[in-house]
């Protein structure tokens, strides 16, 4: 309890009430620490592109005051977390308090930090001002065809207009600019697992290129009365799933993450700092960290912390700060 006393003092901002933090079962704290290195923190559902897959919806647009949110990232940062990935929704939709938990997360609580982001919203005055808080900056990229990204929902459905590659091409150039590691997220559907996207992704030189099988969760994007998305048109095979992995099989940043590795293989908090359980093909929450603590919460978290080892979930997540990690690819 004098870990968060002392928290609370030293925020001083109105916060939510913390209490019952003995209450979960016995763990040791290296056991907790090892399982919370890396955080993934959806900050709000809220979003502006329309995604067909998407399997965390704006089903609202709730988010923590920055006290709160701040106070989240504290407890986790005493309980073990070393990484702290900000998501959402669009993580930029609401600039001001991602810069300033950016800004906090690195220099109060030592944790990197990353961003994964769909590179529409993210500014140069944004970058000036909290780029040298962030390590990886991750832009989801399904296509480099304007007209699949226009099937996907990635930006406008007019696919004469659709400007979601020319919004990564500048999204990379500005992370070379501010020495900020880079990052692509692919989700690999029945409209893009045919595609061949070696010639951009050579362009774009990822640090780390996730491909990810799309995935369907009951609540989501399941097609059902409470969900907001119908994914299940845009599933792959193993098989299919395999093949696009294959023919990229010379990019040396790609990990390729089929349903089986993904699912449970991620620490989620969703905008109310509860842990998301998605083992039973849905998302049930825990309780907040908020009312019961790291320890207590993690316990309901149905997270499966072999798999995420064995998918290479720790890396070398910092950049190098003495100097820019990358050279302009718009020479």
């Amino acid at each position: 309890m004098m870990i968060i006393t002392a928290i609370l003092t030293s925020l001083m901002t109105p916060l939510l009430v913390v209490s019952a933090f003995n209450t979960s079962p016995p763990q040791s704290s290296s056991s907790v620490a090892k399982r919370v290195k890396s955080v993934n923190y959806f900050i709000s559902r809220e979003c502006n592109y329309k995604c067909k897959f998407c399997f965390h919806t704006q089903k609202n647009t709730n988010k923590l005051g920055i006290g709160n949110a701040k106070l989240g990232l504290q407890l986790l940062q005493h309980s073990g977390t070393e990484k702290i990935n900000f998501a959402g929704g669009e993580p930029f939709l609401n600039p001001q308090v991602l810069g300033e938990l950016c800004q906090f997360a690195h220099s109060e609580c030592g944790m990197a930090v990353s961003i994964i982001s769909n590179g529409s919203l993210i500014k140069s005055e944004w970058m000036d001002r909290y780029g040298q808080y962030v390590d990886i900056l991750g832009v989801s990229v399904d296509s480099f065809d304007p007209a699949t990204n226009a099937l996907i929902g990635r930006g406008t459905g007019d696919t004469t207009k659709n400007q979601h590659v020319s919004r990564v091409l500048k999204v990379r150039e500005l992370c070379a600019q501010h020495g900020i590691l880079f990052k692509m997220n692919t989700v690999v559907c029945s409209l893009n697992h045919h595609e061949d996207m070696n010639e951009y992704v050579t362009t774009l030189d990822p640090y780390r290129w996730k491909a990810f099988q799309c995935l369907i969760l009951q609540g989501e994007n399941a097609g059902g009365v409470n969900d907001l998305n119908d994914a299940r048109e845009l599933q792959v095979t193993r098989e299919e799933f395999d093949a696009f992995i294959q023919r990229h099989s010379d990019q040396s940043a790609l990990i390729p993450e089929p349903n089986t590795v993904m699912q449970n293989s991620y620490l989620l908090l969703d905008e109310e700092l509860r842990f998301l359980d998605c083992s039973e093909n849905g998302k049930i929450p825990s309780q907040s960290i908020l009312e019961v603590g790291v320890e207590r919460a993690l316990s309901q978290a149905g997270f499966d912390d072999d798999m995420f080892q064995k998918r290479g979930g720790i890396f070398e997540w910092t950049r190098d700060r003495g100097g820019s990690n990358d050279s302009s690819i718009l020479k």
